[in-house]
């Protein structure tokens, strides 16, 4: 475990607040608004040990980007809204048989999973298309 730096509580502290997945370059962009003097270079590091040691979440968007979030310590899943980014952590009984039962019956065992749900919270809904 990496040892507590300001820059790194400052780190965890900002992606608390964040209500989805951000970047890098979005959460250093709000620690400066804040007047931190952090590095671009410095949140990166920091997001990637918070993520390492599954303090954050971390997934790429379509893009391409790294976009990371903090999470609970225990293994979840989420739901994301593709237009909103807002990120809801769900426990899921469901996909883990799934996972399990997948593994076993293609001879796979200790199988380990990421499950994220892309699609639009209830204030995002775009309207039906015909």
């Amino acid at each position: 475990m990496k040892r507590n730096t300001w820059q790194r509580e400052a780190v965890r502290s900002a992606l608390g607040t964040q209500m989805g997945f951000v970047s890098a370059q979005g959460l250093h962009s709000s620690l400066k608004g804040t007047g931190s003097q952090i590095g671009l270079a410095t949140v990166y590091r920091a997001l990637a040990d918070l993520a390492q040691e599954g303090e954050a979440d971390s997934l790429q968007s379509p893009e391409g980007e790294a976009l990371y979030r903090a999470c609970s310590m225990v293994h979840h899943h989420h739901l994301i809204c593709r237009s909103c980014g807002l990120t809801v952590e769900i426990e899921a009984d469901e996909v883990e048989a799934w996972a399990q039962k997948t593994a076993a019956l293609h001879g796979f065992s200790r199988p380990e999973h990421v499950v994220d749900i892309f699609g639009f919270c209830s204030a995002c809904v775009p309207p039906p298309t015909h």
